[in-house]
């Protein structure tokens, strides 16, 4: 894996990275990874079990690892393995610091008050509403601030001018 970068163009990239390297079960998940393929079962091994794929799900949306099936043996099944993908950074983005101060408050907080926006916004998810401006313009936040939640909700993500919620399944 030498030489790979991760370069961030879009300052909502950060929420994973920080959450990622903020937090020691995900911290310990990567730095296994950035040593070798290993299965779910494998890091099961080191860590609870019933951590693993929420942060398998974070890792992945910050493009930190990347998945392959392994080859089984005669009568077993395919398993999914998954490696770390990149073990330098790189920041190519210009943004103010009202947006750099809500990215930074979304990827290392555990304040209530982002519980209860996360809330309300799966509930306008839920209704039909998925448009990030309306969004902010609903919560009186920035459409940086709606897309970090995002990036920080393991089952939603930003796609284009929305969100979506990723399928649960692995």
């Amino acid at each position: 894996m030498p030489g790979h970068i991760r370069i961030v163009n879009d300052p909502v990239e950060l929420v994973p990275l920080l959450m990622t390297f903020n937090d020691p079960i995900y911290k310990k998940v990567y730095e296994l990874l950035s040593k070798s393929w290993l299965t779910e079962e494998e890091l099961s091994t080191h860590i609870d079990p019933e951590s693993i794929p929420v942060c398998l799900q974070v890792l992945k949306k910050g493009n930190l690892v990347e998945e392959q099936w392994r080859m089984p043996k005669r009568g077993e099944k395919p398993k999914k393995e998954y490696r770390a993908t990149y073990n330098k950074f790189r920041a190519n983005f210009q943004c103010n610091l009202q947006d750099l101060s809500d990215i930074l408050y979304i990827s290392l907080s555990n304040d209530e008050n982002l519980r209860t926006i996360v809330e309300q916004i799966e509930e306008e998810l839920n209704g039909g509403s998925t448009s990030i401006n309306d969004l902010s313009r609903k919560h009186g936040v920035s459409p940086i601030f709606i897309k970090g939640l995002a990036k920080r909700i393991p089952h939603l993500d930003v796609k284009g001018q929305g969100l979506v919620r990723l399928d649960s399944g692995r």
